[in-house]
């Protein structure tokens, strides 16, 4: 049996974010809402989504919104979710009353909530780069959220998961062509947002959305693109294009090891009245090669089950 893509298609969603935990893949996304305000990004909460075989999924309807956060009014954006010492924290971008973006962090004693919030930004930049929140926790114990656009930027979490040393504070990554390719965003280099960051075997991975070089007047969707390091810190060196831009504006990568299958989920706009404004989250499965590089993934029509 084969999934289909979009794997979600009882409503708009987007920022696909997996985690494994136990036996079970969960899978947290954005929630376009069906009518737009002001032809623009319409977002107020999230959901959560699991599968034990990538083919068939459980809906656990929206699991934290805006609604929860109260020093918050707007852009409930990509999260990703985290599990330490039994708690699941959910990091989440958000736009701040009278602010900017932040990201704030939910909390709850199982992965598909409901999460309750922190009660305060964990990064507060007063700036617009704080968004698309990506965490990992390394094998010494160290965990890094990394988050940003157009600049990449990172803090070292401490144990708590709600804090961060802020001895170290917010560490900017440079923005380099050999980091991140050469490309049409505002910094010259491919990397746009989106960040998402993970170790396999001794390689640190940063996949992102990102931008191709383009010429004056050209116009770039977003396709997905992939840099190594050996150190969680960088630097980085840029691998290639992971998923080739499609019609839709933006893509965003989540990617998951689960029952020895590797898998990128990513979005499209490829339901029934699919727009840049209204996407769906769908899934393919790669392999890695020998080196630990990635052979540029297809999008496809769905994934076999497990």
């Amino acid at each position: 049996m084969k999934s289909k893509n979009p794997i979600i298609s009882t409503r708009y969603t987007a920022d696909p974010a997996p985690m494994v935990y136990g036996d079970t893949l969960y899978l947290y996304t954005t929630h376009d809402e069906d009518v737009l305000v002001n032809d623009f990004y319409t977002m107020y909460d999230w959901s959560c989504f699991s599968t034990k075989d990538m083919v068939h999924w459980t809906d656990h309807g929206t699991i934290f919104s805006l609604d929860d956060i109260e020093w918050a009014d707007d852009r409930a954006w990509a999260p990703q979710c985290c599990e330490r010492n039994g708690k699941f924290y959910l990091y989440c971008p958000v736009h701040k009353k009278d602010g900017g973006m932040a990201i704030a962090v939910g909390i709850s004693d199982t992965p598909y909530g409901p999460f309750k919030d922190l009660g305060h930004p964990l990064v507060d930049e007063g700036d617009w780069n704080d968004i698309d929140p990506t965490v990992f926790i390394d094998d010494d114990g160290q965990a890094y959220l990394y988050f940003g656009n157009p600049e990449l930027r990172y803090v070292l979490l401490n144990e708590d998961m709600i804090s961060y040393d802020e001895t170290v504070g917010i560490c900017k990554i440079p923005m380099t062509v050999e980091s991140f390719g050469k490309g049409s965003h505002m910094t010259g280099t491919t990397y746009g947002e989106g960040p998402w960051f993970y170790k396999k075997d001794d390689l640190y991975y940063m996949v992102f959305a990102a931008f191709a070089y383009a010429e004056e007047g050209q116009h770039r969707n977003e396709h997905l693109a992939y840099s190594t390091s050996p150190n969680p810190t960088g630097p980085w060196t840029y691998g290639g294009v992971l998923m080739e831009e499609g019609p839709c504006f933006t893509n965003h990568p989540g990617i998951a090891d689960f029952k020895g299958h590797s898998y990128l989920f990513y979005h499209t706009d490829e339901l029934p009245g699919g727009s840049l404004f209204h996407r769906s989250v769908c899934v393919a499965e790669f392999k890695y090669n020998e080196d630990g590089s990635i052979t540029t993934v297809d999008k496809c029509d769905g994934v076999e089950e497990i």
